[in-house]
């Protein structure tokens, strides 16, 4: 606990040099020049920041200039979201068009979603459609995909297959964050809340010169968020060993996380830049509410309290994860190209424990001690030595002229040791209240190796039309092999298994391999050095995919062979007024064939196949206006369909004894206790059929450079089904949530009363459909607090 508020002091103290002026810096510099991103010390208050520089084709260049949809989000709106501790990267679900997010395994699992693709598996072997990049560094499994965003430039969330450049499992597209960097003079910003339930959230870098000639810099940044458990037990019978009932003994975190990075240039022609992070997290697994789901309805109930469960088992839902790495990017000007060159490595290991049935099963008829006979559910996994080992050297032309060109190979490998265990494994016997068993737990090894190279290039028809094409081929290996198996000598295919779901038969090592091309194709027109139209073709492809957590209950590894999906989009994009007013509208089609899906059985385990073909299609728009001087406005509307063509496949649904728990509108088939629904026709999960997001501030100036001001963002979204199968229960409809501050901004400085989730809004974000417990999960309650942000430079 001293180590906790040792680090907040720290991380205070960061801020605080952050937000105060020194020698050095350059007071009065205009924040940006045209052809750069926003950078830390903007004046306080509306965007003047300029055009948006992104780096969706690995070079710098105006937005306008891509052919490519990318959303970008920059610092100021993510200190608002993130603020009092909020999840830095589930809190992004939404705020732009076509972005979802969502985890029902806590913060160390995020699940991304572009334009309705995505992965619902909570398997931490598994893989996704949407990569996400930190600072040109890939993190692939699960796990990294977590590492919190702190000190950030921007996020850019590119739209569609980005194969050619970014490689495999970017079918869906592509979130990349970008830190701030170290520079050649004194800069810094830092960002502390505090609210309810003692939620802190201190986000802070600081970077300068390291010698007096500036080819040596740094930036230290850092970030540390907390809040108290909240969440109370109120079970009071037998239970498993350390779950303890009592007043706000759960719900809690604390994040403390640490980047520096070194940024040297010996030479006109080189830079090198090395950067290292570390990450210690300690909280809760996500909470499940069994019970809150009320058959026939999708409707929260009145009576329903985020701050009570009644948990028997899964000693109070602990989760804690550590996470470090370092990298070293090194560029080198050769005159006709330039040769980058970067080479990664990642470790994490950690745990996470949870009561996934939601609450004690006395409540569904079990007897105590017995009750598990009424269906209980706890699992916990633990993930020992993740390594993750990445080089990536590519050469480009420079970034003018008519004729531009990039060629370049990338190398991957991960291994990792995983370990699970299910509640009637972990103890030594089906009655609560009896001791655990350490050694009943099932050790699997998981190997990922992948290797590809790619080109690009783009030419100028003429001084308005730009032609754009790129091609990757790429090979990706994945191996899991099952080391320590105490309940069981072999494993089992289930009789009734399509062959294509099980490509390793009963094989307690599993290995799939595939090569695939990845492409591009686009062109460009530049109406008027303020508006483009663009057209894009793009296919790529997600390897294949092994679910080794089946081991648990001794049935064989389900798995999934690659999928591919091919696109086309044609935008329209317009900055005719610059920094007062930009817009963007794109339409979309794409069809995935082979498409990767992910149900459940009677276990909770999660079953891997292949549907036929999932195909989407939908528009997307944002704006951004200044229409008098005090007024900023934003918003944006994605409105998607999307749609599972599988006329043979039928998903498990939850049920126990025989009998359904939810409300299926699919036809259903029997056999013995378990039910099967046709999923054909039906939406993917987690694809909300429309989303809107909206922000405003309006700043009431009172002389020199101080403003009182206010500020708002809202966010709508459409129906989303949890599942493969279509009920009335596993689905949400008009999800909303309201946020705002009020405040005082004086120069490069805010101090603000702030509310998030500001109409204590009920959300079902999250469900379990296994057997009969209809728990779910859902946003976090309304916080309320104050927040001081500034910069310098």
């Amino acid at each position: 606990m001293k180590y906790n508020h040792m680090l907040a002091l720290l991380l205070a103290g960061a801020a605080t040099i952050a937000m105060t002026p020194i020698a050095n810096a350059q007071a009065g510099t205009p924040a940006i020049n045209a052809a750069a991103p926003v950078e830390a010390g903007a004046e306080a208050g509306i965007d003047q920041s300029g055009p948006i520089v992104v780096t969706a084709q690995r070079r710098s260049e105006n937005t306008l200039a891509v052919p490519v949809s990318v959303s970008v989000l920059r610092s100021d709106a993510l200190s608002d979201f993130q603020a009092a501790g909020a999840d830095t990267l589930l809190s992004l679900s939404g705020r732009v068009p076509g972005l979802y997010v969502e985890s029902t395994t806590g913060r160390i699992f995020p699940r991304f979603y572009i334009r309705g693709l995505g992965n619902i598996d909570f398997y931490l072997g598994a893989s996704q459609p949407v990569s996400i990049i930190q600072d040109d560094v890939i993190g692939e499994h699960v796990v990294l995909k977590s590492n919190p965003a702190y000190d950030i430039a921007q996020v850019e969330v590119l739209k569609g297959p980005q194969g050619s450049l970014f490689g495999r499992n970017t079918t869906a597209g592509i979130v990349k964050f970008d830190t701030e960097q170290p520079s050649q003079s004194w800069r810094g910003q830092g960002s502390f809340s505090w609210g309810t339930y003692n939620s802190i959230n201190a986000d802070a870098g600081v970077g300068g010169p390291l010698n007096s000639s500036g080819s040596l810099s740094f930036r230290l940044s850092g970030l540390y968020q907390h809040r108290d458990d909240w969440i109370s037990n109120v079970y009071t019978g037998p239970s498993d060993d350390g779950t303890k009932p009592g007043r706000n003994v759960m719900g809690g975190f604390t994040e403390r996380d640490a980047r520096l990075q070194i940024l040297a240039k010996p030479s006109d022609t080189v830079t090198l830049r090395l950067s290292g992070h570390v990450r210690d997290y300690d909280g809760t697994a996500s909470i499940f509410y069994r019970g809150s789901i009320q058959q026939g309805t999708s409707a929260v109930p009145a009576s329903f309290s985020r701050r009570i469960v009644s948990y028997d088992e899964a000693n109070n839902n602990p989760q804690a994860y550590k996470t470090h790495g370092i990298s070293l990017k090194a560029d080198i000007d050769l005159g006709f190209a330039t040769l980058t060159s970067i080479t990664a490595w990642e470790q994490a290991s950690g745990y996470s424990r949870g009561d996934t049935d939601g609450g004690a099963a006395a409540d569904f008829g079990g007897t105590p001690p017995n009750i598990c006979a009424a269906g209980c559910g706890q699992s916990q996994g633990r993930l020992r030595g993740l390594d993750q080992w990445s080089e990536e050297v590519r050469l480009a032309s420079p970034n003018e002229g008519p004729f531009k060109w990039q060629i370049g190979g990338i190398y991957f490998d991960s291994r990792d040791r995983t370990e699970f265990a299910q509640r009637s494994f972990f103890l030594t016997s089906n009655v609560l209240g009896t001791a655990p068993n350490p050694n009943n737990f099932v050790v699997l090894r998981n190997a990922n190796t992948s290797w590809a190279v790619f080109g690009q290039a783009s030419y100028d028809l003429t001084d308005k039309l730009i032609v754009t094409g790129g091609v990757r081929v790429t090979n990706d290996i994945r191996n899991t092999r099952l080391l320590q198996n105490p309940n069981f000598t072999r494993l089992a295919v289930p009789a009734t298994a399509p062959t294509s779901s099980y490509a390793c038969g009963a094989a307690t090592d599993c290995r799939l391999s595939d090569t695939q091309p990845s492409w591009d194709a686009s062109l460009l027109y530049r109406i008027s050095p303020d508006a483009s139209v663009f057209a894009r073709y793009a296919r790529g492809f997600r390897g294949p995919t092994i679910q080794g957590r089946s081991a648990v209950f001794a049935s064989a590894y389900s798995t999934a062979n690659s999928e591919r999906n091919t696109s086309y989009e044609i935008g329209f994009k317009a900055a005719p007024l610059g920094d007062r007013f930009s817009f963007s509208v794109a339409g979309f089609y794409y069809t995935v064939d082979d498409i990767q899906l992910n149900g459940n059985d009677s276990n909770g385990n999660g079953v891997l196949f292949n549907g036929d073909k999932g195909k989407g299609y939908g528009i997307e728009t944002e704006f951004s206006a200044r229409p008098v001087p005090n007024l900023q406005l934003n918003a944006g509307l994605s409105i998607l369909h999307t749609e599972i063509e599988a006329p043979n496949i039928y998903a498990q649904v939850g049920a126990a004894r025989g009998v359904l728990s939810q409300t299926v509108l699919n036809p259903t088939v029997r056999v013995g206790n378990n039910f099967y629904a046709l999923i054909d026709g039906n939406p993917f999960p987690n694809a909300p059929a429309y989303n809107v997001n909206l922000s405003a501030r309006y700043d009431f100036p009172l002389g020199g450079r101080s403003k009182l001001f206010v500020a708002s963002d809202f966010n709508l979204q459409g129906p989303t089904n949890f599942v493969l199968y279509r009920t009335v229960e596993y689905r949400a409809d008009g999800n909303y949530e309201l946020g705002g501050k009020v405040g005082y901004a004086f120069g490069r400085y805010e101090i603000a009363a702030f509310a998030r989730n500001l109409t204590n809004r009920k959300n079902l974000i999250g469900v379990i459909d296994t057997s009969n417990y209809r728990a779910g999960i859902y946003n976090d309650p309304r916080i309320i607090g104050v927040m001081l942000t500034g910069s310098f430079r």
